[in-house]
């Protein structure tokens, strides 16, 4: 995804490793991407995932208080609960200040 914004914003790096099956993941996910974007602040994610091995997203916000303003969410909060209980085997947050950023394309 291209972000249209210009720095300095911030990027929430989540990476994990996910128990075995859905168990309700999909539609959870798909559903807290949705939200997510609905909030102020947000600008934008990327997401890969290497089958249960890695999954790696990271979501893009104008500043800290965004950030806490999505953690807080009220319906953040339980889902993020349930995937620790449910959908995890571990995972990592980090949180990173974008200063500089560039892009590239192949000319076609």
């Amino acid at each position: 995804m291209h972000i249209k914004a210009e720095p300095p914003y911030y990027a929430v790096i989540f990476t994990s490793r996910r128990t075995e099956g859905d168990n309700g993941y999909a539609e959870a996910a798909a559903r807290m991407g949705e939200l997510a974007a609905q909030q102020p602040g947000f600008l934008g994610w990327d997401a890969a995932r290497t089958g249960p091995e890695l999954g790696i997203t990271v979501s893009y916000w104008k500043d800290e208080e965004s950030i806490a303003g999505w953690r807080n969410h009220l319906e953040h909060a339980p889902t993020r609960e349930h995937g620790r209980a449910n959908w995890y085997e571990d995972f990592e947050v980090h949180v990173a200040r974008v200063e500089r950023t560039y892009r590239w394309t192949k000319e076609s």
